[in-house]
């Protein structure tokens, strides 16, 4: 393992100390230090939002505590879920008084210990509700999309739900919106080396130098197959065939696009990415009325690459241009 750290078993708290004291905005909370909140507090008559996850993904989770998006983040080990315990914190500093959404990637243990804490708050009187984000299209049929993994697709609903809490909505509205933003978003994901989480010391998978996997999950989770690398247009194009048919497209059409890279994979290599995926959308006559490229949601040092679109009606194309600022992202 060739890694910049102390202590395998103090990567994530140390950090989560170099992270808050290079962006002031923000500040840790909670007994064990595993709570990310805006340093301001919680605003006033505000919709709080909430999320978290496991650590080894900068930007997700954590990374987008801002203005605009969320307002705390529940952080857990390195590819692990957070405590319970940290979730009803997190939820507690977000509170306003106009009640919390719980909004997070569709994984076994943030959904137990999120559904455990929403029970206990509301328990202590705090009005709460949850939306989890499920857009991978490799990780289930479209059939049983519950099932799915939130993947980057949550940048684009943390956006839209954050400027809808802003914009001074009720809690069922912004959970109603975080539900509208997810059934828009489609994502897919390809790997072509695996990454080393700190604890373990020994890589999340084994591939050859040739091959790749396409669709892997970000934790090294199955993809749909393994075979020789392909060129990046010819991967664009496999990966559009998966996400866009379930978005029903029709030409003049708006979307919401990221390219992402999962780590390792640098921005020379996306923008490759991006011109074929540009050129396939502008034949059918899909504009790309908000394109990201670069890193949004990672997967330690995993090399390799996602893309998520959104189709876009006029609300959720106002939401994601409306302003917003965190340590990763910022809308002007």
């Amino acid at each position: 393992m060739k890694k910049i750290l102390n202590d395998p078993q103090a990567y994530v708290d140390q950090m989560l100390d170099g992270l808050v004291l290079c962006h002031p905005e923000l500040a840790r909370t909670g007994d064990d230090g595993r709570v990310i909140v805006r340093s301001r507090g919680a605003v006033p008559g505000k919709v709080g939002i909430v999320t978290g996850g496991g650590s080894g993904h900068l930007p997700v989770f954590l990374g987008y505590v801002g203005e605009g998006l969320l307002d705390s983040c529940a952080v857990g080990n390195v590819f692990a879920g957070p405590r319970m315990d940290d979730c009803m914190t997190a939820a507690r500093a977000a509170d306003g008084g106009a009640g919390v959404l719980q909004l997070y990637g569709n994984y076994g243990g943030d959904r137990m210990n999120f559904d455990m804490a929403a029970e206990m708050l509301a328990l202590e009187g705090l009005q709460v509700a949850s939306v989890r984000v499920a857009d991978d299209v490799a990780s289930a049929p479209a059939e049983q999309r519950e099932k799915r993994r939130g993947v980057a697709g949550l940048v684009f609903v943390y956006k839209a739900a954050g400027a809808r809490a802003a914009a001074g909505a009720s809690l069922e509205e912004v959970a109603a919106l975080a539900r509208k933003a997810n059934d828009a978003v489609r994502s897919i994901g390809v790997a072509l080396t695996p990454c080393v989480v700190p604890e373990s010391g020994k890589a999340s998978f084994e591939i050859a130098d040739t091959e790749i996997e396409f669709g892997m999950g970000i934790h090294g989770e199955p993809g749909i197959w393994r075979g020789p690398l392909r060129s990046a247009d010819a991967l664009a194009d496999e990966m559009l065939q998966q996400v866009l048919p379930e978005l029903q497209l029709a030409r003049g059409d708006r979307i919401a696009l990221l390219v992402n890279s999962l780590g390792a994979t640098p921005l020379e290599e996306l923008y490759i990415l991006y011109r074929r995926v540009r050129q396939v959308l502008h034949d059918l006559g899909i504009v790309i009325a908000r394109p990201l490229v670069g890193r949004y949601a990672t997967s330690m040092e995993m090399a390799g690459a996602s893309i998520s679109v959104m189709k876009l009606d006029d609300e959720l194309a106002q939401l994601l241009a409306a302003p917003a600022d965190c340590p990763f992202w910022s809308v002007r």
